[in-house]
């Protein structure tokens, strides 16, 4: 079920009115009629803000030590815990945890239609968020988030960067080369559904389909050596995994 929590979009951008107005319209390929009775309720925090790149959205890639998702680009989000207000309450603690967002700082607009994932068992339900001030994020735990990458949505409507992927499973979906990252699976997704329902959709090659193991090394390996450069400047702001380089580090705003 879709809900509109905040009836006051002063001064929310343009695009996203359009999504949370939207909502229960959202052409999500990824909903499944019929969730199971052991489905484990969870929530992802959608959060749009203006950063150096103009406006974006947050993505984490999650840790490659994880037993399930290891190495996926994913939004802030987990499953629901004791005493948490869900959906809200739980999408706001794990940002808070993963990435080190204030809830404070967050404006809840929405939610979105429940999503159930049936090969993870889980029903997810996307909470739309407003960043009027954004502040620093840092990787929290380094077992569970690898990056985070403030994506600006210039970067992930750019035809350049989108394509679609085949898993060796069969599976076939939308993808998106953003931040050193092949965002795919249910964060691709919905960020395509999520996309066109703020109108700024591109037109796009979806018939360019490539294997997902060989674009994510092409995609890393591209990154590594712009990071490696001055052109780094104009990159999209990632905290590099502080399992792989020490401590965690905070992204700071430029």
């Amino acid at each position: 079920m879709t809900e509109l929590l905040d009836p006051d979009l002063t001064g929310v951008p343009e695009h996203v009115r359009r999504l949370v107005t939207g909502a229960a319209d959202l052409p999500l390929r990824h909903r499944r009629a019929d969730a199971t009775d052991s489905a484990r309720r969870s929530a992802v925090l959608i959060l749009f803000g203006h950063g150096p790149a103009g406006p974006d959205v947050l993505l984490i890639e999650k840790s490659d030590r994880l037993r399930t998702h290891a190495g996926q680009p994913a939004f802030p989000g987990g499953g629901v815990d004791p005493g948490d207000d869900y959906p809200v309450g739980t999408a706001l603690r794990e940002a808070h945890e993963e990435v080190g967002v204030d809830p404070a700082d967050v404006r809840v607009l929405a939610t979105l239609p429940e999503l159930f994932l049936g090969p993870s068992d889980n029903l997810v339900v996307p909470v739309v968020g407003w960043w009027d001030d954004p502040r620093e994020t840092v990787t929290g735990d380094p077992f569970e988030v690898a990056q985070v990458a403030r994506v600006p949505l210039a970067a992930l409507v750019d035809p350049v960067n989108r394509f679609r992927v085949r898993h060796p499973s069969g599976y076939v979906g939308p993808a998106f080369a953003v931040a050193g990252m092949v965002v795919w699976g249910f964060t691709a997704g919905v960020l395509d559904a999520v996309l066109t329902a703020c109108g700024l959709e591109r037109p796009w090659d979806a018939t360019d389909v490539r294997p997902l193991a060989a674009e994510q090394e092409r995609v890393r390996g591209a990154h590594a050596q712009v990071t490696e450069g001055p052109a780094d400047r104009a990159a999209p702001t990632v905290a590099e995994a502080p399992g792989r380089t020490g401590a965690p580090r905070t992204v700071r705003r430029r």
